[in-house]
């Protein structure tokens, strides 16, 4: 008579919020090379903005150098513009149609602020994770007012919502702390 309740779902939306940080923290510069850091930056290309990986390609060259094929030679210029206005503290060295970023080391004013920004990412993960919490909960709480599960039945899948709940948590608290040892390691 359970089968109307999913628990499978709220696993999966909860594993998404965790897949969404992983990917935020990934793009937070360490100090070493990551092709994840240029994400973000968008290119003015043929009239309109464009993720930099749609022009270009990115690869990680050494431990703490990133290189830049750009695919069409008339973009070398506007991929250049837009790495140095991201606002990542990165400045390529053009090579015919390869740009040469270095990574810079990291000062421990700038390790400190990227470690806030992780915790910030994670405190959204887990208020992510507690609304799917409330939305399961909610569900059971119909499901029961609705006549379609028992108290008892509601209770069982209570605790295995919370189960899944302190589960990705931990998850997220793992992720953060690996994070976090990366960006202080001198």
């Amino acid at each position: 008579m359970s089968a109307v309740f999913d628990l499978a779902d709220l696993k999966r939306r909860m594993q998404g919020a965790l897949a969404s940080l992983k990917h935020e923290l990934g793009g937070l510069r360490t100090g070493r090379a990551s092709a994840a850091l240029l994400e973000p930056v968008m290119v003015e290309a043929y009239g309109q903005a464009m993720p930099l990986n749609q022009v270009a390609t990115v690869s990680v060259s050494e431990a703490r150098a990133l290189a830049v094929q750009v695919w069409d030679k008339s973009m070398v210029g506007a991929v250049d513009r837009a790495i140095r206005d991201s606002n990542l503290g990165l400045s390529p060295t053009i090579e015919g149609q390869i740009l040469r970023i270095r990574i810079p080391e990291l000062n421990e004013q700038r390790r400190k602020e990227l470690a806030k920004i992780a915790h910030k990412y994670s405190e959204e993960a887990r208020v992510a994770v507690r609304h799917v919490r409330r939305d399961g909960m909610d569900m059971l709480k119909k499901l029961v007012k609705d006549k379609l599960i028992s108290e008892d039945d509601q209770k069982g899948h209570e605790t295995e919502v919370q189960k899944a709940t302190d589960a990705a948590i931990g998850e997220i608290d793992a992720a953060l702390a690996t994070k976090e040892k990366e960006i202080m390691q001198v």
